[in-house]
């Protein structure tokens, strides 16, 4: 069985998914292509040699709707000859890219693929593929009753595992502490390719907001606590803030797959390599709780404990997550998203598990650690987990 490695990995900075975001003037479809061209670049590949592009994306529609892989390559200059694939896992579609772009490989279907995902969220808000229409079917309401929405199961998650306010504003201040010293460090500069729009030239992650405290995010109100919620669960302390949970944000990221033999006969080094990866389902009410089994599904495949982790990227989709899987399995709040995780710089859906695996491969090379872990609750009650290890 071939073995498969990672050779090179980038993303854009993070734009705010809003009007007038930095990177709202640019289509989806140019963010991706931008950090494919960014791979031919950088590793020198022939991309007619590419097989197959793997791309995470859960709005599926409006300027996302034409296989936006496909776009890209098209985009960028690829041959007409390589295709693509659109992969949604709600949050985890990227990381599921990264899973299927190794699996593939593995398999001896692929020598070379790339994997990444995309998300333009100030061009397709979230849901609006959805509109009105109830995705869940009877059957599901009456096994499992009225499902919550994902910032309910994390007022759920917190109450569960009892983490207060001042515990989730406090974690989420230190997302920024450190995302915003990992950038005056330039732990970033390897793994952001810039990005040009109308304004100029994009190279720094715009949701970072440095100075942020616990006492500024403590007067935000809760959000989820309206008259309907608090009636079914009258016993929460609403507590769940947009400070404390994952930033909409525009973004694209990818990474150049291949096998061991493709890279030696490139003569390119690879630089991480995937050692195990898990996917499971948990409580669909809970809905956040899938990455702890995850993680301890692939824990258990590559033979590791906790112990021997160097980095836990837990994705930040809201505070109590990953405050939950570090109390359930004992994460060192050192190695706890140690660059700032999506609360600091944010979440664009489909892109997320491609970013967080770009920033987790290079930390992991900066500071010499051997095996990271990633992580991603994702909507219905699932999750991925991967676990890489530094071949740098």
């Amino acid at each position: 069985m071939p073995n498969a490695v990672i050779v090179d990995a980038v993303r854009t900075p993070m734009g705010k998914g809003r009007a007038g975001g930095a990177l709202a003037g640019v289509h989806p479809v140019d963010l991706l292509a931008g950090v494919l061209s960014a791979l031919v670049t950088r590793t020198g590949i022939e991309p007619g040699e590419v097989e197959d592009i793997l791309v995470g994306c859960v709005g599926q529609n409006l300027e996302q709707s034409a296989t936006p892989g496909r776009m890209a390559a098209l985009s960028a200059g690829f041959p007409v000859h390589v295709p693509s694939v659109t992969i949604e896992r709600k949050c985890g579609s990227g990381q599921q890219a990264v899973d299927f772009g190794v699996q593939g490989v593995m398999a001896g279907t692929y020598d070379m693929v790339i994997a990444g995902g995309v998300e333009s969220m100030s061009r397709v808000p979230m849901g609006s593929a959805r509109g009105d229409a109830d995705p869940f079917g009877p059957e599901v309401q009456s096994r499992f009753g009225a499902l919550v929405s994902q910032g309910v199961a994390a007022e759920l998650v917190a109450d569960k595992w009892n983490i207060s306010r001042t515990a989730l504003d406090e974690y989420s201040a230190r997302s920024h502490e450190r995302a915003a010293a990992a950038v005056a460090r330039g732990a970033f500069d390897n793994e952001i390719i810039g990005v040009h729009t109308e304004a100029g030239s994009v190279d720094r992650d715009e949701s970072i907001r440095a100075g942020t405290t616990a006492a500024k995010l403590g007067e935000l109100r809760a959000v989820f606590g309206n008259d309907a919620n608090r009636e079914r669960f009258g016993h929460i302390d609403w507590k769940v803030t947009a400070g404390n949970a994952s930033q909409i944000t525009d973004g694209a990221s990818a990474l150049l797959i291949m096998s061991e033999q493709k890279a030696a006969a490139l003569k390119l080094k690879p630089i991480a390599r995937i050692v195990a990866s898990a996917v499971i389902g948990d409580d669909p009410m809970l809905m956040l709780t899938a990455p702890i089994p995850a993680s301890r599904k692939a824990l258990a495949k590559a033979g590791l404990s906790v112990g021997d982790i160097a980095s836990f990227e837990v994705n930040e989709a809201f505070a109590s997550v990953p405050l939950a899987v570090a109390a359930e399995l004992g994460v060192p709040d050192d190695k706890l998203n140690p660059v700032g995780g999506a609360v600091a710089l944010g979440h664009p859906l489909g892109a997320s598990g491609a970013r967080i695996m770009t920033t987790m491969i290079n930390h992991l090379a900066a500071t010499g650690g051997r095996y990271g872990l990633q992580t991603m609750c994702e909507a219905g009650g699932m999750a991925n987990a991967t676990i890489v290890e530094s071949l740098v």
